[in-house]
């Protein structure tokens, strides 16, 4: 009971200490904009008044500078958070700084709860574990969105070979695509955005293509981005290359689903010994021991 309480105690003081920081990094009080509005002054606007996410990564803002990086993981870490999705310049320091938030609390966690006492080795898995959460999180988010945008892209190839066909050029046929993909699918849409983008601010189309495989990290990403700068320069049919290129997407994704039903008889073998064969071997020998066990018992 003693540990819960201490517990508690923990979580609310580090609450506490985490919401004063983030109220003392906001330029605006809420509660300040309030009374002002309520005193007739409407000087500021609603969309004035900063984001949740902007007061967090505020508030992260000395943690994060706690934990130094080097120009190779800093970048690699930029480009894990542009393929999880998150573009801001200020991703990086809510990241950064929530690793370091996670191993403090972590730590603290194990030290107010005894555990760290008694072991030492829990004492440091704890920050540890607190350090290693967020990147993990991270990780399966842009496996999540690798995912959305691997299922998408056939229908966009699709919709890309009719607005080619139809006359359109690839910038545009990519622009279009992207207007009709946004809400069956968004992630793609955007990155095709992103793409036209690029290209408008004078960037050539063979670059706009690359950062395009570089942000997502998709393979079926990369191999479209070949065929098109292939095809841009050796002037082939932009609308046979993306039709065949489409064939072997639809090819790979049936040996992919063919690859996953094979798996699935060799994944099921540790839930049937573990949860029916063992069940089943006591349920059948369980009373024949028993009996067993009784006669020798018994005997003289």
């Amino acid at each position: 009971m003693e540990i819960v309480v201490a517990i508690i105690v923990f979580l609310t003081v580090v609450a506490v200490i985490f919401l004063f920081g983030a109220a003392a990094s906001t330029p605006l009080s809420v509660l300040g904009e309030r009374l002002r509005s309520l005193g007739g002054d409407g000087g500021k606007r609603a969309e004035d008044k900063p984001q949740m996410r902007e007061r967090f990564q505020q508030a992260l803002d000395p943690l994060s500078k706690a934990l130094p990086l080097s120009a190779d993981s800093t970048s690699s870490t930029r480009l894990m958070l542009m393929q999880a999705g998150y573009r801001d310049a200020k991703s990086l320091t809510f990241y950064t700084g929530l690793r370091v938030f996670g191993a403090l609390l972590g730590f603290g966690i194990c030290l107010l709860s005894g555990i760290g006492i008694s072991s030492p080795l829990l004492l440091l898995g704890g920050p540890l574990l607190g350090f290693i959460l967020p990147r993990f999180l991270l990780k399966r988010a842009i496996k999540k969105r690798q995912l959305r945008i691997r299922l998408a892209l056939p229908d966009a190839l699709d919709l890309t070979v009719i607005c080619v066909e139809a006359g359109l050029g690839l910038d545009q046929a990519l622009m279009r695509v992207a207007q009709d993909l946004d809400h069956a699918h968004p992630e793609l849409s955007e990155e095709f955005r992103l793409v036209n983008l690029e290209m408008r601010a004078g960037k050539p189309r063979s670059e706009a293509m690359r950062n395009l495989a570089q942000r997502t990290g998709v393979d079926d990403i990369r191999s479209l981005v070949g065929v098109l700068i292939q095809t841009d320069r050796f002037g082939t049919s932009v609308a046979q290359a993306l039709r065949v290129h489409s064939d072997s997407l639809r090819t790979e994704r049936r040996q992919r689903a063919e690859e996953q039903a094979a798996k699935t008889t060799i994944k099921l073998v540790p839930p049937l010994v573990i949860f029916v064969l063992v069940p089943l071997f006591f349920v059948v020998l369980g009373p024949g021991f028993i009996q067993i066990f009784r006669t020798f018992q018994g005997a003289p």
